[in-house]
């Protein structure tokens, strides 16, 4: 059957998509998926002084339920210094300094990954499960969730700085017949200069993360300081 498909479709109907047109889908891909994070969240912020304004039978948060602010303070310290250097990479990809952009690109990444790491260990270190009251079952599910969000976009920053790496050295519109989609037997291009996208797709990610690292904020004031 692959093999029919490989034969048979006709590639050209959907080769020579403009840059022009996949990166304002990009940017309004951005935009709509930070709505949509926004609105995830604020289930969490409903159910967190909804439940801490009931507080049923004095369960709200017990008192050995106290989540450490070091390790909340540190999280949120790394993910939020990812999120203003993959702003500053944006910057330097617009000023055409594209080396200084890929640099802060991996570093934002090296940040991410390790804010994740020590988030897992955070859950580790604190006195308490998410059994143990309403706050703790906030707790440990506002967090997880944050945790996966935080994971999809430090994979998006991977592709956008792999996309960067693997062409850098590639002229504009020069990357041999099929190598842009990825199909060897495709004599054309999903996209014509695969490096004309990245900008795109750090404006719709530096966008996305710094508003992502927001609600991070966020989090670590309504979970850690009031």
């Amino acid at each position: 059957m692959s093999e029919l498909a490989q034969h048979t479709t006709g590639y050209e109907i959907v080769e020579g998509e403009s840059p022009e047109v996949l990166g304002r889908n990009l940017t309004a891909a951005g935009q709509l998926l930070a709505s949509a994070t926004a609105f995830f969240f604020l289930a969490f912020v409903f159910a967190y002084f909804y439940l801490r304004s009931v507080n049923s039978a004095g369960l709200w948060k017990p008192k050995h339920v106290d989540p450490s602010v070091t390790w909340g303070t540190i999280v949120t310290v790394l993910f939020v210094l990812s999120a203003i250097l993959v702003r500053f990479g944006l910057f330097d990809h617009r000023a055409d300094r594209r080396p200084a952009w890929r640099l802060k690109g991996l570093v934002a990444l090296v940040l991410g990954l390790v804010g994740l790491v020590l988030q897992v260990v955070a859950w580790t270190q604190q006195p308490f499960g998410p059994a143990d009251g309403g706050f703790a079952s906030v707790f440990f599910g506002w967090t997880a969730f944050q945790f996966l969000f935080v994971l999809a976009t430090m994979f998006w920053l991977e592709t956008v700085l792999a996309t960067s790496f693997r062409y850098r050295k590639v002229a504009s519109g020069a990357p041999a017949p099929g190598e842009a989609s990825g199909d060897p037997h495709r004599e054309g291009h999903d996209i014509r200069d695969p490096l004309s996208l990245v900008r795109a797709e750090l404006v719709a990610l530096s966008f996305y993360w710094m508003f992502l690292a927001g609600i991070v904020v966020l989090s670590w004031i309504v979970l850690y300081l009031v």
